[in-house]
């Protein structure tokens, strides 16, 4: 798999990966998800391609204290080939350069099986609450 920066010719491969992998809820709208993320850090979002074709994207982020993964998706047809481990890898070599001391993620409570794969890799969940306020409804828009 190569990975590479996410391109703006991506949009929607990346859009329908994420939504065979059932990552899209209906308050948060794909398309502006993107262009937020393009208008920051942009290469810290990054796409795995097999034969010209996206099987694997993760957002990534840092705000100067955490680095922040979002959209981690791998193809139901791709997936158990260690594609996701990649991608995380190249983010943390990339968090890593900048000075970033630690990548945080957000899980649905209820993915005990995304849980455990994070788990594999190092990572631990935090005694922390996560509390969110929506500043921009995207439906506003």
């Amino acid at each position: 798999m190569l990975i590479r920066s996410f391109e703006v010719t991506d949009t929607e491969q990346v859009i329908a990966l994420w939504q065979q992998c059932e990552l899209l809820r209906p308050w948060n709208d794909p398309h502006l998800d993107i262009q937020r993320k393009l208008t920051v850090e942009d290469s810290l979002f990054l796409v795995g391609e097999l034969d010209k074709h996206i099987v694997a994207a993760v957002m990534g982020g840092y705000d100067g204290h955490r680095g922040w993964m979002n959209y981690l998706a791998v193809s139901p047809s791709h997936q158990r080939r260690g594609y996701a481990t990649e991608l995380i890898t190249q983010l943390e070599e990339k968090l890593l350069a900048v000075g970033c001391p630690k990548l945080n993620l957000q899980i649905r409570t209820e993915n005990i099986e995304v849980q455990n794969f994070y788990k594999k890799l190092g990572f631990s969940i935090d005694n922390a609450v996560s509390m969110g306020k929506r500043l921009i409804p995207d439906d506003q828009l």
